[in-house]
C-alpha cells in the first residue's frame, strides 16, 4: 500500500474515524440533534423569516448581526485561500503536475460555465416570462445602490479580470478582499517555495502550522453561524418583504427550477457517470454548508468546510488546495444561470428582440464578464450590467426590473456555485488519480464516522490508515516537528514522510 505524506492511503480504505493530519480534519463523535450546526442554522433561518414577516422594522435592525458574521468569515477567506494553495503546490512532487491540474481545472470550469449559460438561455426562451411587461427603460429609476452597480458595470470591460489579477501591493489583495489577486499571489509563492528546495522547507512547515491556527480561529467564528443566518434572513425579509417574492414569483420560481435541474441532472449526471458517486448523498454530506449558504446568501462562509470535507472523503490535499479556491472565482455555475436568465428576461420585458446569433454573442460575453466581478459586493449586478453594456442591444437600466428580487435569488446562486465546485473538485481528483473512491463511498454512505469539524481539539484520537500504527496524543507534536529522516524515508515538500511502506 502507498502512504502519502498527508496521511491519505491510496489503494485501500482509511479506517472509520480517520483524522487527516496537517489539515486538522477529524471525524467527530456523534452529537445530539440540537447541537448539530445545520439544525441550529435552520432554526435560526425560520425564526428570521417569522421576525421579518411579522415585525419588519425590528427585523431590519438585525442587519448588523448578519453583516458582522459575513465580514468575519470574509476576514479569513483570503488567508485560507492563500495558505491552502501554497500547501497544495508544496505537496506536489512535480511542479508539472501543478500546471496540468490547473489546466484541467480551468478547462472544466469553462465547459461547465458554458453549459450553465446555455441551460439558462434555453429555460427563458421556452417560458418567455418577460413577454407582456412592455417596460420603458427611460422611465426606470436608477438611483441608490442599483444605480451605483449600473455605473460600475458600464465602466467595466470584459478583459479587466485579466489586468486586475496583479495587485498593487502584496497586502493590497488581502485588504481589498480580491480573491483573484490572492490566488495569483499564492500560486506564485507556492511555485517559488517549491523551486528553492531545502531553503523553503522551514517556510512550508510554517505554512502548515499557520493553516492549523487559521482553521482554529475559523472554528471560533463558526459558533456564531446561527446568529449570522438569523440576522441576514431577518433583514432580507424585513427589508424587501414577502410581497416582493409574489410580484416576480414566476421569475424566481423559474430560476430555482432551472438551477435544481442543472444541479441534479447535469452535475449529478457528471458525478454519477464519471466519478461514480451519488449527488443526493453529496447533498446530505454537505447539509451543514447548505444551510449556512442558504442563511447568509453567500458561498464564502462554506469554503473552509468544503475543503475539509473533501479531504476527509479521500481527495488529495494538493488537489483540494488548488481546485477549490480557484473554482470560487472561475467556476460560478449559479451566477452563469442567473446572468443568462436575467439578460433575456430584461430583453423580453423591454421589447428588445434578440436573434439566435445575438444570443450566442451574449453567451460569449457572459463567459468572460461572469469572472470579472467575482468576490465583489453586488458582483452579480455588476457582471449583468457589464454584459448589457458590452453588447449594447439591451438597455442596462432594465436591471431595475429585477433589483427587488435579487436578494432572494442570491441564495440559489450561491448554492449552485457551492455544489458546482464540490463536483468539479471530485471530477478533477478522479481525472488526476487523486481520489480514494472507496473512501469517498464509505464517507457518503455514513460508514466513516461523522463529518469532520474545524480546529478539532488536540486530544482527539487519531486513527491512521490501515497498516500504520496510531500516534499517541502526547507524541503528536513531537512527531510533527521537523526531524532528521530515518533510513528508507523519502523527503517530499519539506516534510519527512515514509513514501512506501512495504509489508
Amino acid at each position: 500500500m502507498t502512504q502519502t505524506p498527508d496521511g491519505a492511503a491510496h489503494g485501500g480504505q482509511r479506517a472509520s474515524g480517520t483524522r487527516v493530519s496537517g489539515s486538522r480534519v477529524t471525524a467527530g463523535t456523534s452529537k445530539p440533534w440540537f447541537r448539530q450546526l445545520y439544525i441550529q442554522v435552520l432554526i435560526a433561518i425560520v425564526i428570521g423569516i417569522v421576525l421579518g414577516w411579522r415585525w419588519p422594522d425590528l427585523a431590519t435592525s438585525m442587519e448588523p448581526i448578519g453583516a458582522t458574521f459575513i465580514t468575519a468569515m470574509k476576514m479569513l477567506i483570503g488567508p485560507i485561500v492563500f495558505l491552502t494553495i501554497i500547501s497544495g503546490i508544496a505537496g506536489v512532487a512535480d511542479l508539472k503536475k501543478v500546471g496540468l491540474t490547473g489546466i484541467k481545472a480551468l478547462t472544466y470550469f469553462q465547459v461547465g460555465t458554458i453549459v450553465a449559460l446555455m441551460t439558462g438561455l434555453v429555460a427563458i426562451n421556452v417560458f418567455r416570462l418577460g413577454d407582456g411587461v412592455h417596460a420603458d427603460p427611460s422611465t426606470l429609476d436608477t438611483s441608490g445602490d442599483a444605480g451605483q452597480y449600473i455605473q460600475q458595470g458600464e465602466h467595466q470591460h470584459w478583459w479587466e479580470f485579466l489586468t486586475n489579477l496583479v495587485p498593487d501591493s502584496f497586502f493590497g489583495a488581502f485588504v481589498e478582499g480580491d480573491i483573484l489577486q490572492v490566488i495569483f499571489l499564492a500560486v506564485i509563492f507556492g511555485i517559488a517555495l517549491k523551486s528553492v528546495g531545502a531553503v523553503g522547507e522551514p517556510l512550508i512547515v510554517g505554512v502548515h502550522r499557520l493553516t492549523e491556527v487559521v482553521f482554529k480561529v475559523l472554528s471560533f467564528v463558526m459558533k456564531a453561524a446561527p446568529l449570522g443566518a438569523f440576522g441576514a434572513m431577518s433583514y432580507a425579509i424585513g427589508k424587501f418583504g414577502l410581497s416582493t417574492l409574489t410580484s416576480l414569483g414566476s421569475l424566481i420560481f423559474l430560476f430555482y427550477a432551472t438551477s435544481i435541474v442543472f444541479v441534479v441532472v447535469v452535475l449529478g449526471g457528471v458525478l454519477a457517470a464519471y466519478v461514480k458517486l451519488n449527488i443526493f448523498q453529496l447533498f446530505r454530506y454537505f447539509r451543514e454548508e447548505f444551510f449556512l449558504v442558504l442563511g447568509t446568501s453567500t458561498a464564502e462562509p462554506a469554503l473552509p468546510g468544503l475543503m475539509r470535507k473533501l479531504q476527509f472523503m479521500g481527495v488529495e490535499r494538493s488537489t483540494v488546495g488548488l481546485v477549490v479556491p480557484t473554482g470560487y472565482s472561475f467556476n460560478l455555475d449559479g451566477a452563469a444561470i442567473y446572468l443568462s436568465l436575467a439578460t433575456l428576461y430584461i430583453a423580453q420585458a423591454t421589447d428588445t428582440p434578440l436573434s439566435l446569433t445575438q444570443q450566442l454573442g451574449l453567451l460569449a460575453v457572459m463567459l468572460l464578464t461572469s469572472k470579472g466581478a467575482a468576490g465583489v459586493a453586488g458582483g452579480g449586478f455588476i457582471a449583468l450590467t457589464a454584459t448589457l453594456s458590452t453588447v449594447g442591444h439591451v438597455p442596462a437600466a432594465g436591471i431595475m426590473l429585477i433589483f427587488g428580487i435579487d436578494k432572494f435569488m442570491s441564495e440559489c446562486r450561491a448554492l449552485v456555485n457551492f455544489f458546482g465546485n464540490a463536483v468539479a473538485t471530485l471530477f478533477i481528483a478522479k481525472w488526476e488519480g487523486g481520489l480514494d473512491l472507496a473512501r469517498a463511498r464509505e464517507v457518503l454512505a455514513g460508514r466513516a464516522g461523522d463529518p469532520p469539524v474545524a480546529g478539532a481539539a488536540e486530544d482527539t484520537p487519531a486513527v491512521p490508515a490501515q497498516g500504520v500504527p496510531a500516534v499517541p496524543a502526547e507524541d503528536r507534536d513531537a512527531a510533527s516537528a521537523p526531524a532528521r529522516p530515518e533510513a528508507g524515508t523519502e523527503v517530499k515538500g519539506g516534510t519527512a514522510a515514509v513514501a512506501e511502506v512495504t509489508r
